[in-house]
């Protein structure tokens, strides 16, 4: 009788952890064709590793004092250098597919409204991404460039360690290409209703003195750099108010034709010709009717496993 008595408690728990072991091992799959792709990436780079960060080094060597050159202070630096350049490359190529496989991973469980919204913020990112990457080496670094060897005391041969540099510009541009997605936060908290278009503009002020901090944080100490972080973040953020009055606009409409439509008169509401009164209990009744029932956790379940099973066909 005990044995009878203890598989009904245990197929609720196998029907729990069974779905949530389907999602890991899906993650899974996704992250391990997330590396292959980096890595495939990276093998073809690889082979062109020195090339690559000659391209990149391109902005400073092009302003160095004629006799300078960039050096090599560490015994294994000419061989790791051009190597952290190749992965770290491969990454940055590889993210509209990382992007993409987290979309798949994230997708059937959202709403349509959801979808809607989420694919299109996600391809901006990954074009602002890149955007700040190329403002930052086509702009910046050339003008940043040219203020350092302006600069440089009498006296002093500027010899950059390849090293350090690649730190530099690596951290340059992963500083650019977060600074230029303030457009997706500010329409994702507008979205989420943390705040709305005429409360981000009340904030202007502080978001032109928090991008000069910002400015200041993420970027070397000389006015150039600062200001041209700065003031992309600044005209961003007021870029993001603008398409955050539209999505409030477009939202604001539609809950206006959404009332309507709920105030019209239906069929089954139309007055009987029997003139029967409507008592204050039946009122009370239909507004305190539920329009919209929440699943269980078994239906959501259930709903996901019947998800994943047209995806397998």
């Amino acid at each position: 009788m005990s044995t009878i008595n203890e598989t009904p408690d245990q197929e609720p728990k196998m029907e729990t952890e069974q779905p949530f072991m389907a999602h890991l091992i899906e993650l899974r799959d996704r992250v391990l064709r997330i590396v292959v792709v980096v890595i495939a990436i990276f093998l073809v780079l690889f082979f062109f590793a020195n090339d690559l960060y000659h391209l990149v080094s391109e902005p400073l060597l092009s302003k160095l004092p004629d006799g300078s050159t960039m050096i090599a202070t560490g015994v294994a630096a000419p061989f790791l250098t051009p190597f952290k350049l190749s992965l770290v490359a491969s990454i940055f190529l590889a993210i509209p597919y990382i992007f993409y496989q987290f979309w798949s991973f994230v997708a059937p469980g959202l709403y349509n409204h959801e979808k809607r919204l989420a694919l299109p913020l996600i391809a901006s990112s990954v074009v602002l991404f890149y955007s700040g990457i190329a403002f930052s080496f086509y702009i910046v670094f050339p003008l940043m460039f040219a203020f350092f060897t302006a600069t440089t005391p009498e006296g002093v041969a500027m010899m950059t360690d390849i090293s350090q540099y690649l730190d530099f510009i690596l951290k340059m541009f992963f500083a650019f290409g977060v600074a230029f997605e303030v457009p997706v936060f500010t329409i994702v908290l507008t979205i989420t209703g943390v705040t709305n278009a005429d409360k981000l503009a009340e904030k202007r002020p502080y978001v032109i003195v928090g991008s000069f901090v910002i400015g200041m944080l993420l970027t070397p100490p000389d006015i150039v750099s600062q200001t041209l972080l700065a003031i992309p973040v600044w005209l961003l953020f007021e870029l993001g108010i603008i398409f955050s009055r539209i999505i409030g606009n477009r939202k604001t409409r539609k809950d206006k034709e959404n009332n309507v439509d709920n105030h019209e008169p239906s069929a089954d509401n139309k007055p009987s010709a029997d003139n029967e009164p409507v008592t204050e209990n039946n009122e009370s009744a239909a507004e305190n009717e539920p329009r919209y029932k929440p699943m269980t956790d078994d239906e959501m379940e259930a709903e996901l496993d019947a998800i994943e099973r047209e995806e397998e066909r």
